[in-house]
């Protein structure tokens, strides 16, 4: 519906708006000079470096590259789409967006439907605290729910008689109740979608609700329904618990993705405010887009049963097209007879918070399901292996993670070479005399191809020596912001080796909370030789830079050489031999 905004009604609505004031409501600005400093909304940083300019019309990080004017800024800090950005700024503006006569009826009828499931959502609140909803309370409570919790998220109680929500609604309401399959009319009469069930609201990134679940409180064999898809639901694309995640931590860093609105709410009341549910039997490309526009770290949580993990299955198969290097993908499958509900009141926020810090990498997931049932000793068996898993990451775009799984997978199955060096090495060194092998292929160090600002980080963690030519090339380049901040950190601690390195960052927990998540995303380290060799690589050219600005410099400042003073000529003579080599 963007393109029915008119351009010039957006560019006067830039206009109109106080970039600074906008920005400025949502996070705390300082002002310096002519723009506005701030920590970064949009990452994690110890020191301000988002500013705003608010006579230029846009904001920039130095830190994490994030750019953009006022209707980017309120998409990426609220979550909203364009057209409902551009209402949002509008609405503060005191102006009206000038839509064409189908687009306003669009949005009128979008509004229409909304009205009527926020007055469904107050109408389920209220009778959860009428008398003869009891039962619906006793269960809430015997689920270790508090009033609070409850009340964050909307929980309701439909009653049991087949039309208490459409007798309460009014005239102006009924249509659009049937519209959106709450209430039916499928044989000819209106009846309730829901009755005598506990009712969880299904609310979009602005809080408006969009759609019901509803657990029975009887014998119904249908344990949880769903709303039926409509013009403001649709089941693969909304995220349960997204908004109130949003509202207890601005700064989403990574999402939880669980199975139900009870684990959701669970692990909301003890302290684990970022999780989430998926609507539907499985998570699709669609949920999966949904999830990733909010999160680039997702941590796949579910039950350890087989139905468990065939549902993990079908996430990992359906994320392995989207996969490209910064995405974080894992795997956590509680114990057999567990889910997260009944896990965390077992075992208490903290543990259970550990078990989401060790979650299993997709890559490995993918290897151990893969190599289940198969004796890898066994060149048959290896030879499945690899049947199995090369169509899956030939799926996957060309990054770097899917070069690292496929030396994996090459290392695992053991390719010819190593067999022939094997062979050549007679039976006392890889074979017993019945021809069998005596060990396992060593896992070999895999030279992978990173990232420069990763290249630098690996560089710095073996050398931290380097930091201070390092920095100098981190300023200059704007996508190096985590080498940077790495390097800055090291000279400021006065770090001078990597025994003083490790010890910084073992014990040092302002470091380590700065620096937990600093190779995240990697999932082999190069080697020693091969980072140092990239990160010399890559300052050789910032060198050369420096020695011809040098160059320059002794050649203008002065009439002629015979004006160099002694110590100035032999740094020229110098800088010429090195420039020359």
């Amino acid at each position: 519906m963007s393109g029915l905004i008119p351009q010039r009604f957006v560019e006067d609505l830039l206009d109109r708006v106080d970039l600074a004031e906008l920005i400025g409501s949502r996070i705390t600005l300082k002002k310096a000079g002519g723009s506005y400093k701030a920590r970064c909304p949009f990452h994690d940083e110890k020191t301000p470096s988002f500013n705003v300019r608010p006579d230029k019309g846009f904001y920039h990080c130095f830190g994490c590259g994030a750019h953009g004017d006022a209707i980017s800024f309120i998409r990426e800090f609220d979550g909203l789409g364009f057209t409902d950005a551009v209402e949002e700024l509008a609405k503060r503006a005191g102006l009206e967006v000038p839509y064409d006569q189908g687009a306003r009826q669009e949005m009128q009828q979008a509004r229409t439907l909304t009205d009527a499931l926020d007055f469904a959502t107050q109408f389920y609140r209220s009778a959860l605290a009428r008398p003869d909803a009891g039962f619906a309370r006793d269960y809430l409570k015997q689920r270790g729910l508090d009033q609070k919790i409850a009340e964050q998220y909307q929980i309701g109680y439909a009653p049991g008689t087949g039309t208490a929500l459409y007798e309460a609604a009014g005239e102006d309401l009924r249509g659009p109740l049937i519209e959106t399959g709450t209430v039916s009319d499928r044989y000819g009469r209106p009846r309730d979608l829901f009755r005598n069930r506990i009712m969880f609201p299904i609310r979009n990134t602005r809080g408006r609700t969009v759609a019901f679940g509803g657990r029975t409180l009887g014998d119904d064999k249908a344990k949880y329904i769903n709303s039926p898809e409509s013009d403001v639901f649709h089941k693969s694309r909304e995220i349960y618990g997204l908004f109130e995640a949003r509202q207890a931590i601005r700064q989403l860093d990574r999402l939880l993705v669980v199975e139900g609105y009870m684990d959701v709410i669970a692990l909301a009341q003890h302290g684990i405010h970022y999780a989430v549910a998926t609507l539907g039997t499985a998570t699709n490309q669609d949920s999966l887009t949904a999830l990733l526009r909010q999160a680039r770290h997702l941590v796949f949580c579910f039950d350890g049963d087989s139905a468990g993990f065939r549902a993990a299955d079908r996430a990992m198969e359906n994320a392995l097209e989207l996969l490209t290097d910064g995405l974080h993908l894992q795997f956590l499958m509680m114990p057999d007879g567990e889910d997260p509900d009944t896990l965390i009141r077992k075992e208490g926020p903290e543990a259970f918070q550990q078990r989401v810090d060790g979650a299993t990498p997709l890559s490995r997931y993918l290897f151990n399901r893969q190599s289940e049932g198969l004796d890898l000793t066994l060149p048959e068996h290896r030879g499945e292996l690899r049947a199995r898993v090369e169509p899956m990451l030939n799926r996957m775009p060309r990054s770097t993670l899917r070069d690292a799984m496929w030396h994996e997978m090459l290392r695992l199955c053991g390719n010819r070479r190593e067999w022939q060096n094997n062979r050549s090495a007679g039976s006392g060194a890889g074979f017993s005399r019945g021809g069998e092998r005596k060990g396992w292929t060593p896992e070999a160090r895999v030279d992978v191809r990173l990232s420069k600002d990763s290249l630098l980080c690996v560089a710095l963690l073996e050398a931290p020596e380097m930091a201070s030519e390092l920095q100098d090339l981190c300023r200059e380049d704007r996508q190096l912001h985590q080498a940077r901040n790495f390097a800055e950190w090291i000279l400021a601690r006065e770090v001078r080796d990597r025994k003083q390195l490790m010890q910084a960052l073992a014990f040092d927990s302002e470091a380590r909370a700065r620096f937990f998540r600093l190779f995240d995303g990697i999932e082999h380290l190069p080697s020693r030789q091969h980072a140092m060799a990239s990160a010399r690589e890559m300052l050789t050219p910032n060198r050369e830079a420096a020695h011809k600005q040098r160059l320059a410099a002794l050649l203008t400042q002065k009439r002629s050489i015979s004006d160099l003073t002694d110590a100035e000529r032999r740094e020229l003579q110098e800088l010429s031999r090195q420039n020359q080599e």
